[in-house]
């Protein structure tokens, strides 16, 4: 089993040879406009593009909701993954948008597009900024998924962020 490698600097610039994945959290209601995805529009305009024509529902394979995964190649053998893992944009009854079990499920589609690929998975501390979830909950789900089928996994940390 490989573990994470945690990594200063800029998830839209992953580090390493070969093929990569982006991998990072959406929301299931067709919003893009805050966090992490700002950063991957300054890079690309093809993952907000693609992410909105699945929300409209002009792409139904795989079809748009929770747990599942849009993967958009962004340059040769670089991808980003759209993961839809969040529920809204706000807290609800106390309640962060963040869901745990989507996060699970599209890590695993992660993981089957990245050993397809021989891929390593890139990403910042998914799920646990905007989408208000707890990084001690979600790198589990990262070991289960990813590393313990072999993948190399670095999550980024912007420099003095942590």
């Amino acid at each position: 089993m490989t573990t994470i490698n945690y990594v200063v600097g800029d998830a839209t610039r992953p580090v390493g040879e070969g093929s990569r994945i982006i991998a990072h959290v959406c929301n299931d209601i067709g919003g893009w406009g805050r966090g992490f995805v700002t950063a991957l529009s300054a890079r690309w305009a093809t993952p907000e593009v693609e992410y909105r024509r699945w929300h409209r529902g002009e792409l139904a394979d795989p079809p748009f909701g929770l747990g599942q995964v849009q993967f958009v190649e962004v340059e040769a053998s670089l991808w980003v993954a759209n993961m839809i893992g969040q529920h809204g944009v706000s807290a609800r009854g106390g309640v962060p948008p963040v869901r745990y079990e989507a996060i699970d499920a599209a890590l695993a589609a992660v993981a089957a597009f990245a050993r397809q690929h021989d891929a390593s998975v890139h990403m910042p501390r998914i799920g646990a900024g905007l989408a208000g979830g707890s990084w001690s909950e979600i790198e589990p789900l990262i070991e289960q998924n990813l590393c313990s089928a072999g993948l190399r996994v670095n999550v980024y940390d912007l420099p003095g962020q942590r």
